[in-house]
């Protein structure tokens, strides 16, 4: 019990200059409720006779004003972080999906910062329109004769749904009713917009006379799904999007097509196998639905394109200004677009650079890293084969083959190095395989390279 008199009270405690500061630069509320939480927390100590005893009452001031000090650093640092991916994932939905051009950052930081002409025409000092930042460039890359854009393509499939289908029925494949992340699933949606789900075919097979057998007075639109996150191979059938189109156009029934992960490049099979925006809107659909934060490599952003028609009557529903995106999201999109009309893309988009990056440029810098880590005394350190994933529902299948750089300890689990590697600043984010821990370079930014050297010899 008389340790406990060294114990300082909280007024004490607020004139000391150290809580002063740490008032000032947390405010005073902050302060004083951690400040009563670490003298109790140290109250508590006191009375365990196991736990190490303050000697005095200045040293007990010490240990609180520390205490304080880390507890408020922690309380008010922001959560979201940047990570190093080295997982060779390209598109991980678990740490932000795609990441932005470095020149595009910038680009929205400016903007950020300011205000803007988001719906301000600067042409006739009037109203604008903020859906005009990125729809001229959205039907020149992709062929289509309008555009809009909400904030992700879950929202995008249930504007599209609600306005053009409510209280009637949509006919999709059985095979496509497909739940992607979080447990979202495709009827959930379907059922949240208002409309009925007609299923056809079977899960591995669904033919053109399927659809057209469901259709009836009833029927509001045809709804094809891409598969974006599991195939299915053997015996299977599918309709070709073009007799979709046809019969459609028969009963005068529009199709709409949820294509996932928007690729506008035209990538080689070889390299991944993904249907592009343009070939979808080539086929004739009536409206087609992408993500902007997949292949795409822009934010977080559901793209509408499709008939003029059919898209104002998505613009006037009243969802669509409960989706819509803010002046963030439209420039980075903006820029992202940018870069693919100018011809860029290929070299400047991350997402894109990282899926056409060859195995020969990998293993260069994985072979510096490792040669850089040989002399390290808590790893052993080589490069073995491998494959990188595309990732976030694109592509399912596809693999690209990579080389990796394997970490073991020379003590201790590959468990425990995983671990400690996520606990460093900036953290990186790594996988366990063939017993050891694996950094897939591909995934990580080249200008990073230097960062992730240094990172990993300060190991020990």
């Amino acid at each position: 019990m008389t340790k406990l008199r060294l114990l300082p009270s909280i007024e004490h405690l607020r004139q000391r200059d150290a809580i002063r500061s740490l008032t000032t630069d947390y405010g005073p509320k902050a302060t004083l409720a951690t400040l009563r939480t670490v003298v109790e927390s140290l109250r508590q100590e006191i009375s365990n006779s196991d736990q190490p005893q303050p000697d005095d009452r200045e040293q007990a001031a010490i240990i609180i004003e520390q205490r304080t000090a880390l507890k408020l650093a922690s309380a008010f640092k922001p959560s979201l972080t940047s990570v190093i991916n080295a997982t060779g994932v390209i598109v991980h939905t678990n740490l932000g999906r795609a990441p932005l051009a470095a020149n595009i950052a910038q680009h929205v930081a400016g903007l950020a910062g300011n205000y803007t002409n988001l719906e301000y025409s600067l042409t006739t000092g009037q109203r604008g329109s903020r859906h005009i930042h990125s729809a001229h460039l959205l039907t020149h890359l992709t062929g289509a004769p309008a555009a809009l854009v909400v904030n992700n393509n879950a929202a995008a499939v249930m504007l599209t749904l609600a306005a053009l289908a409510k209280g009637r029925e949509v006919i999709v494949s059985r095979g496509e009713l497909v739940e992607i992340g979080g447990g979202f699933r495709i009827p959930d949606i379907m059922r949240q917009s208002g409309t009925q789900l007609r299923e056809v075919g079977t899960t591995n097979k669904t033919r053109v006379a399927d659809f057209a057998a469901a259709i009836n007075d009833r029927t509001a639109l045809i709804l094809v799904v891409h598969p974006s996150n599991f195939r299915i191979e053997g015996f299977t059938e599918k309709p070709n999007l073009t007799d979709l189109v046809t019969l459609g156009k028969r009963f005068n029934i529009p199709i709409v097509e949820d294509l996932g992960s928007g690729n506008l490049l035209p990538l080689s099979k070889e390299t991944i196998d993904d249907p592009s925006v343009r070939t979808s809107i080539s086929a004739g659909v009536s409206v087609c639905c992408f993500s902007g934060d997949k292949l795409l490599g822009g934010p977080q952003a559901g793209i509408i394109i499709g008939h003029e028609d059919l898209l104002k009557q998505l613009s006037r529903h009243p969802l669509m200004r409960v989706l819509r995106v803010d002046k963030l999201t439209l420039s980075a999109l903006e820029a992202t677009l940018l870069e693919y009309a100018s011809g860029r893309a290929s070299a400047t988009v991350p997402v894109v650079r990282m899926i056409q990056t060859t195995v020969e440029e990998i293993e260069v810098r994985a072979t510096a890293l490792a040669g850089s880590l040989l002399e390290n005394q808590y790893l052993k350190v080589d490069t073995i084969t491998g494959t990188s994933t595309v990732g976030g529902g694109s592509a399912p299948g596809s693999s690209l083959p990579t080389r990796l750089v394997r970490l073991r300890p020379r003590q201790g689990s590959v468990t425990k190095l995983e671990a400690r590697l996520r606990s460093l600043q900036p953290p990186i984010v790594s996988r366990i395989e063939n017993d050891g821990v694996l950094l897939d370079l591909r995934t990580v930014m080249p200008e990073h390279d230097k960062q992730l050297t240094t990172l990993l010899s300060d190991l020990d």
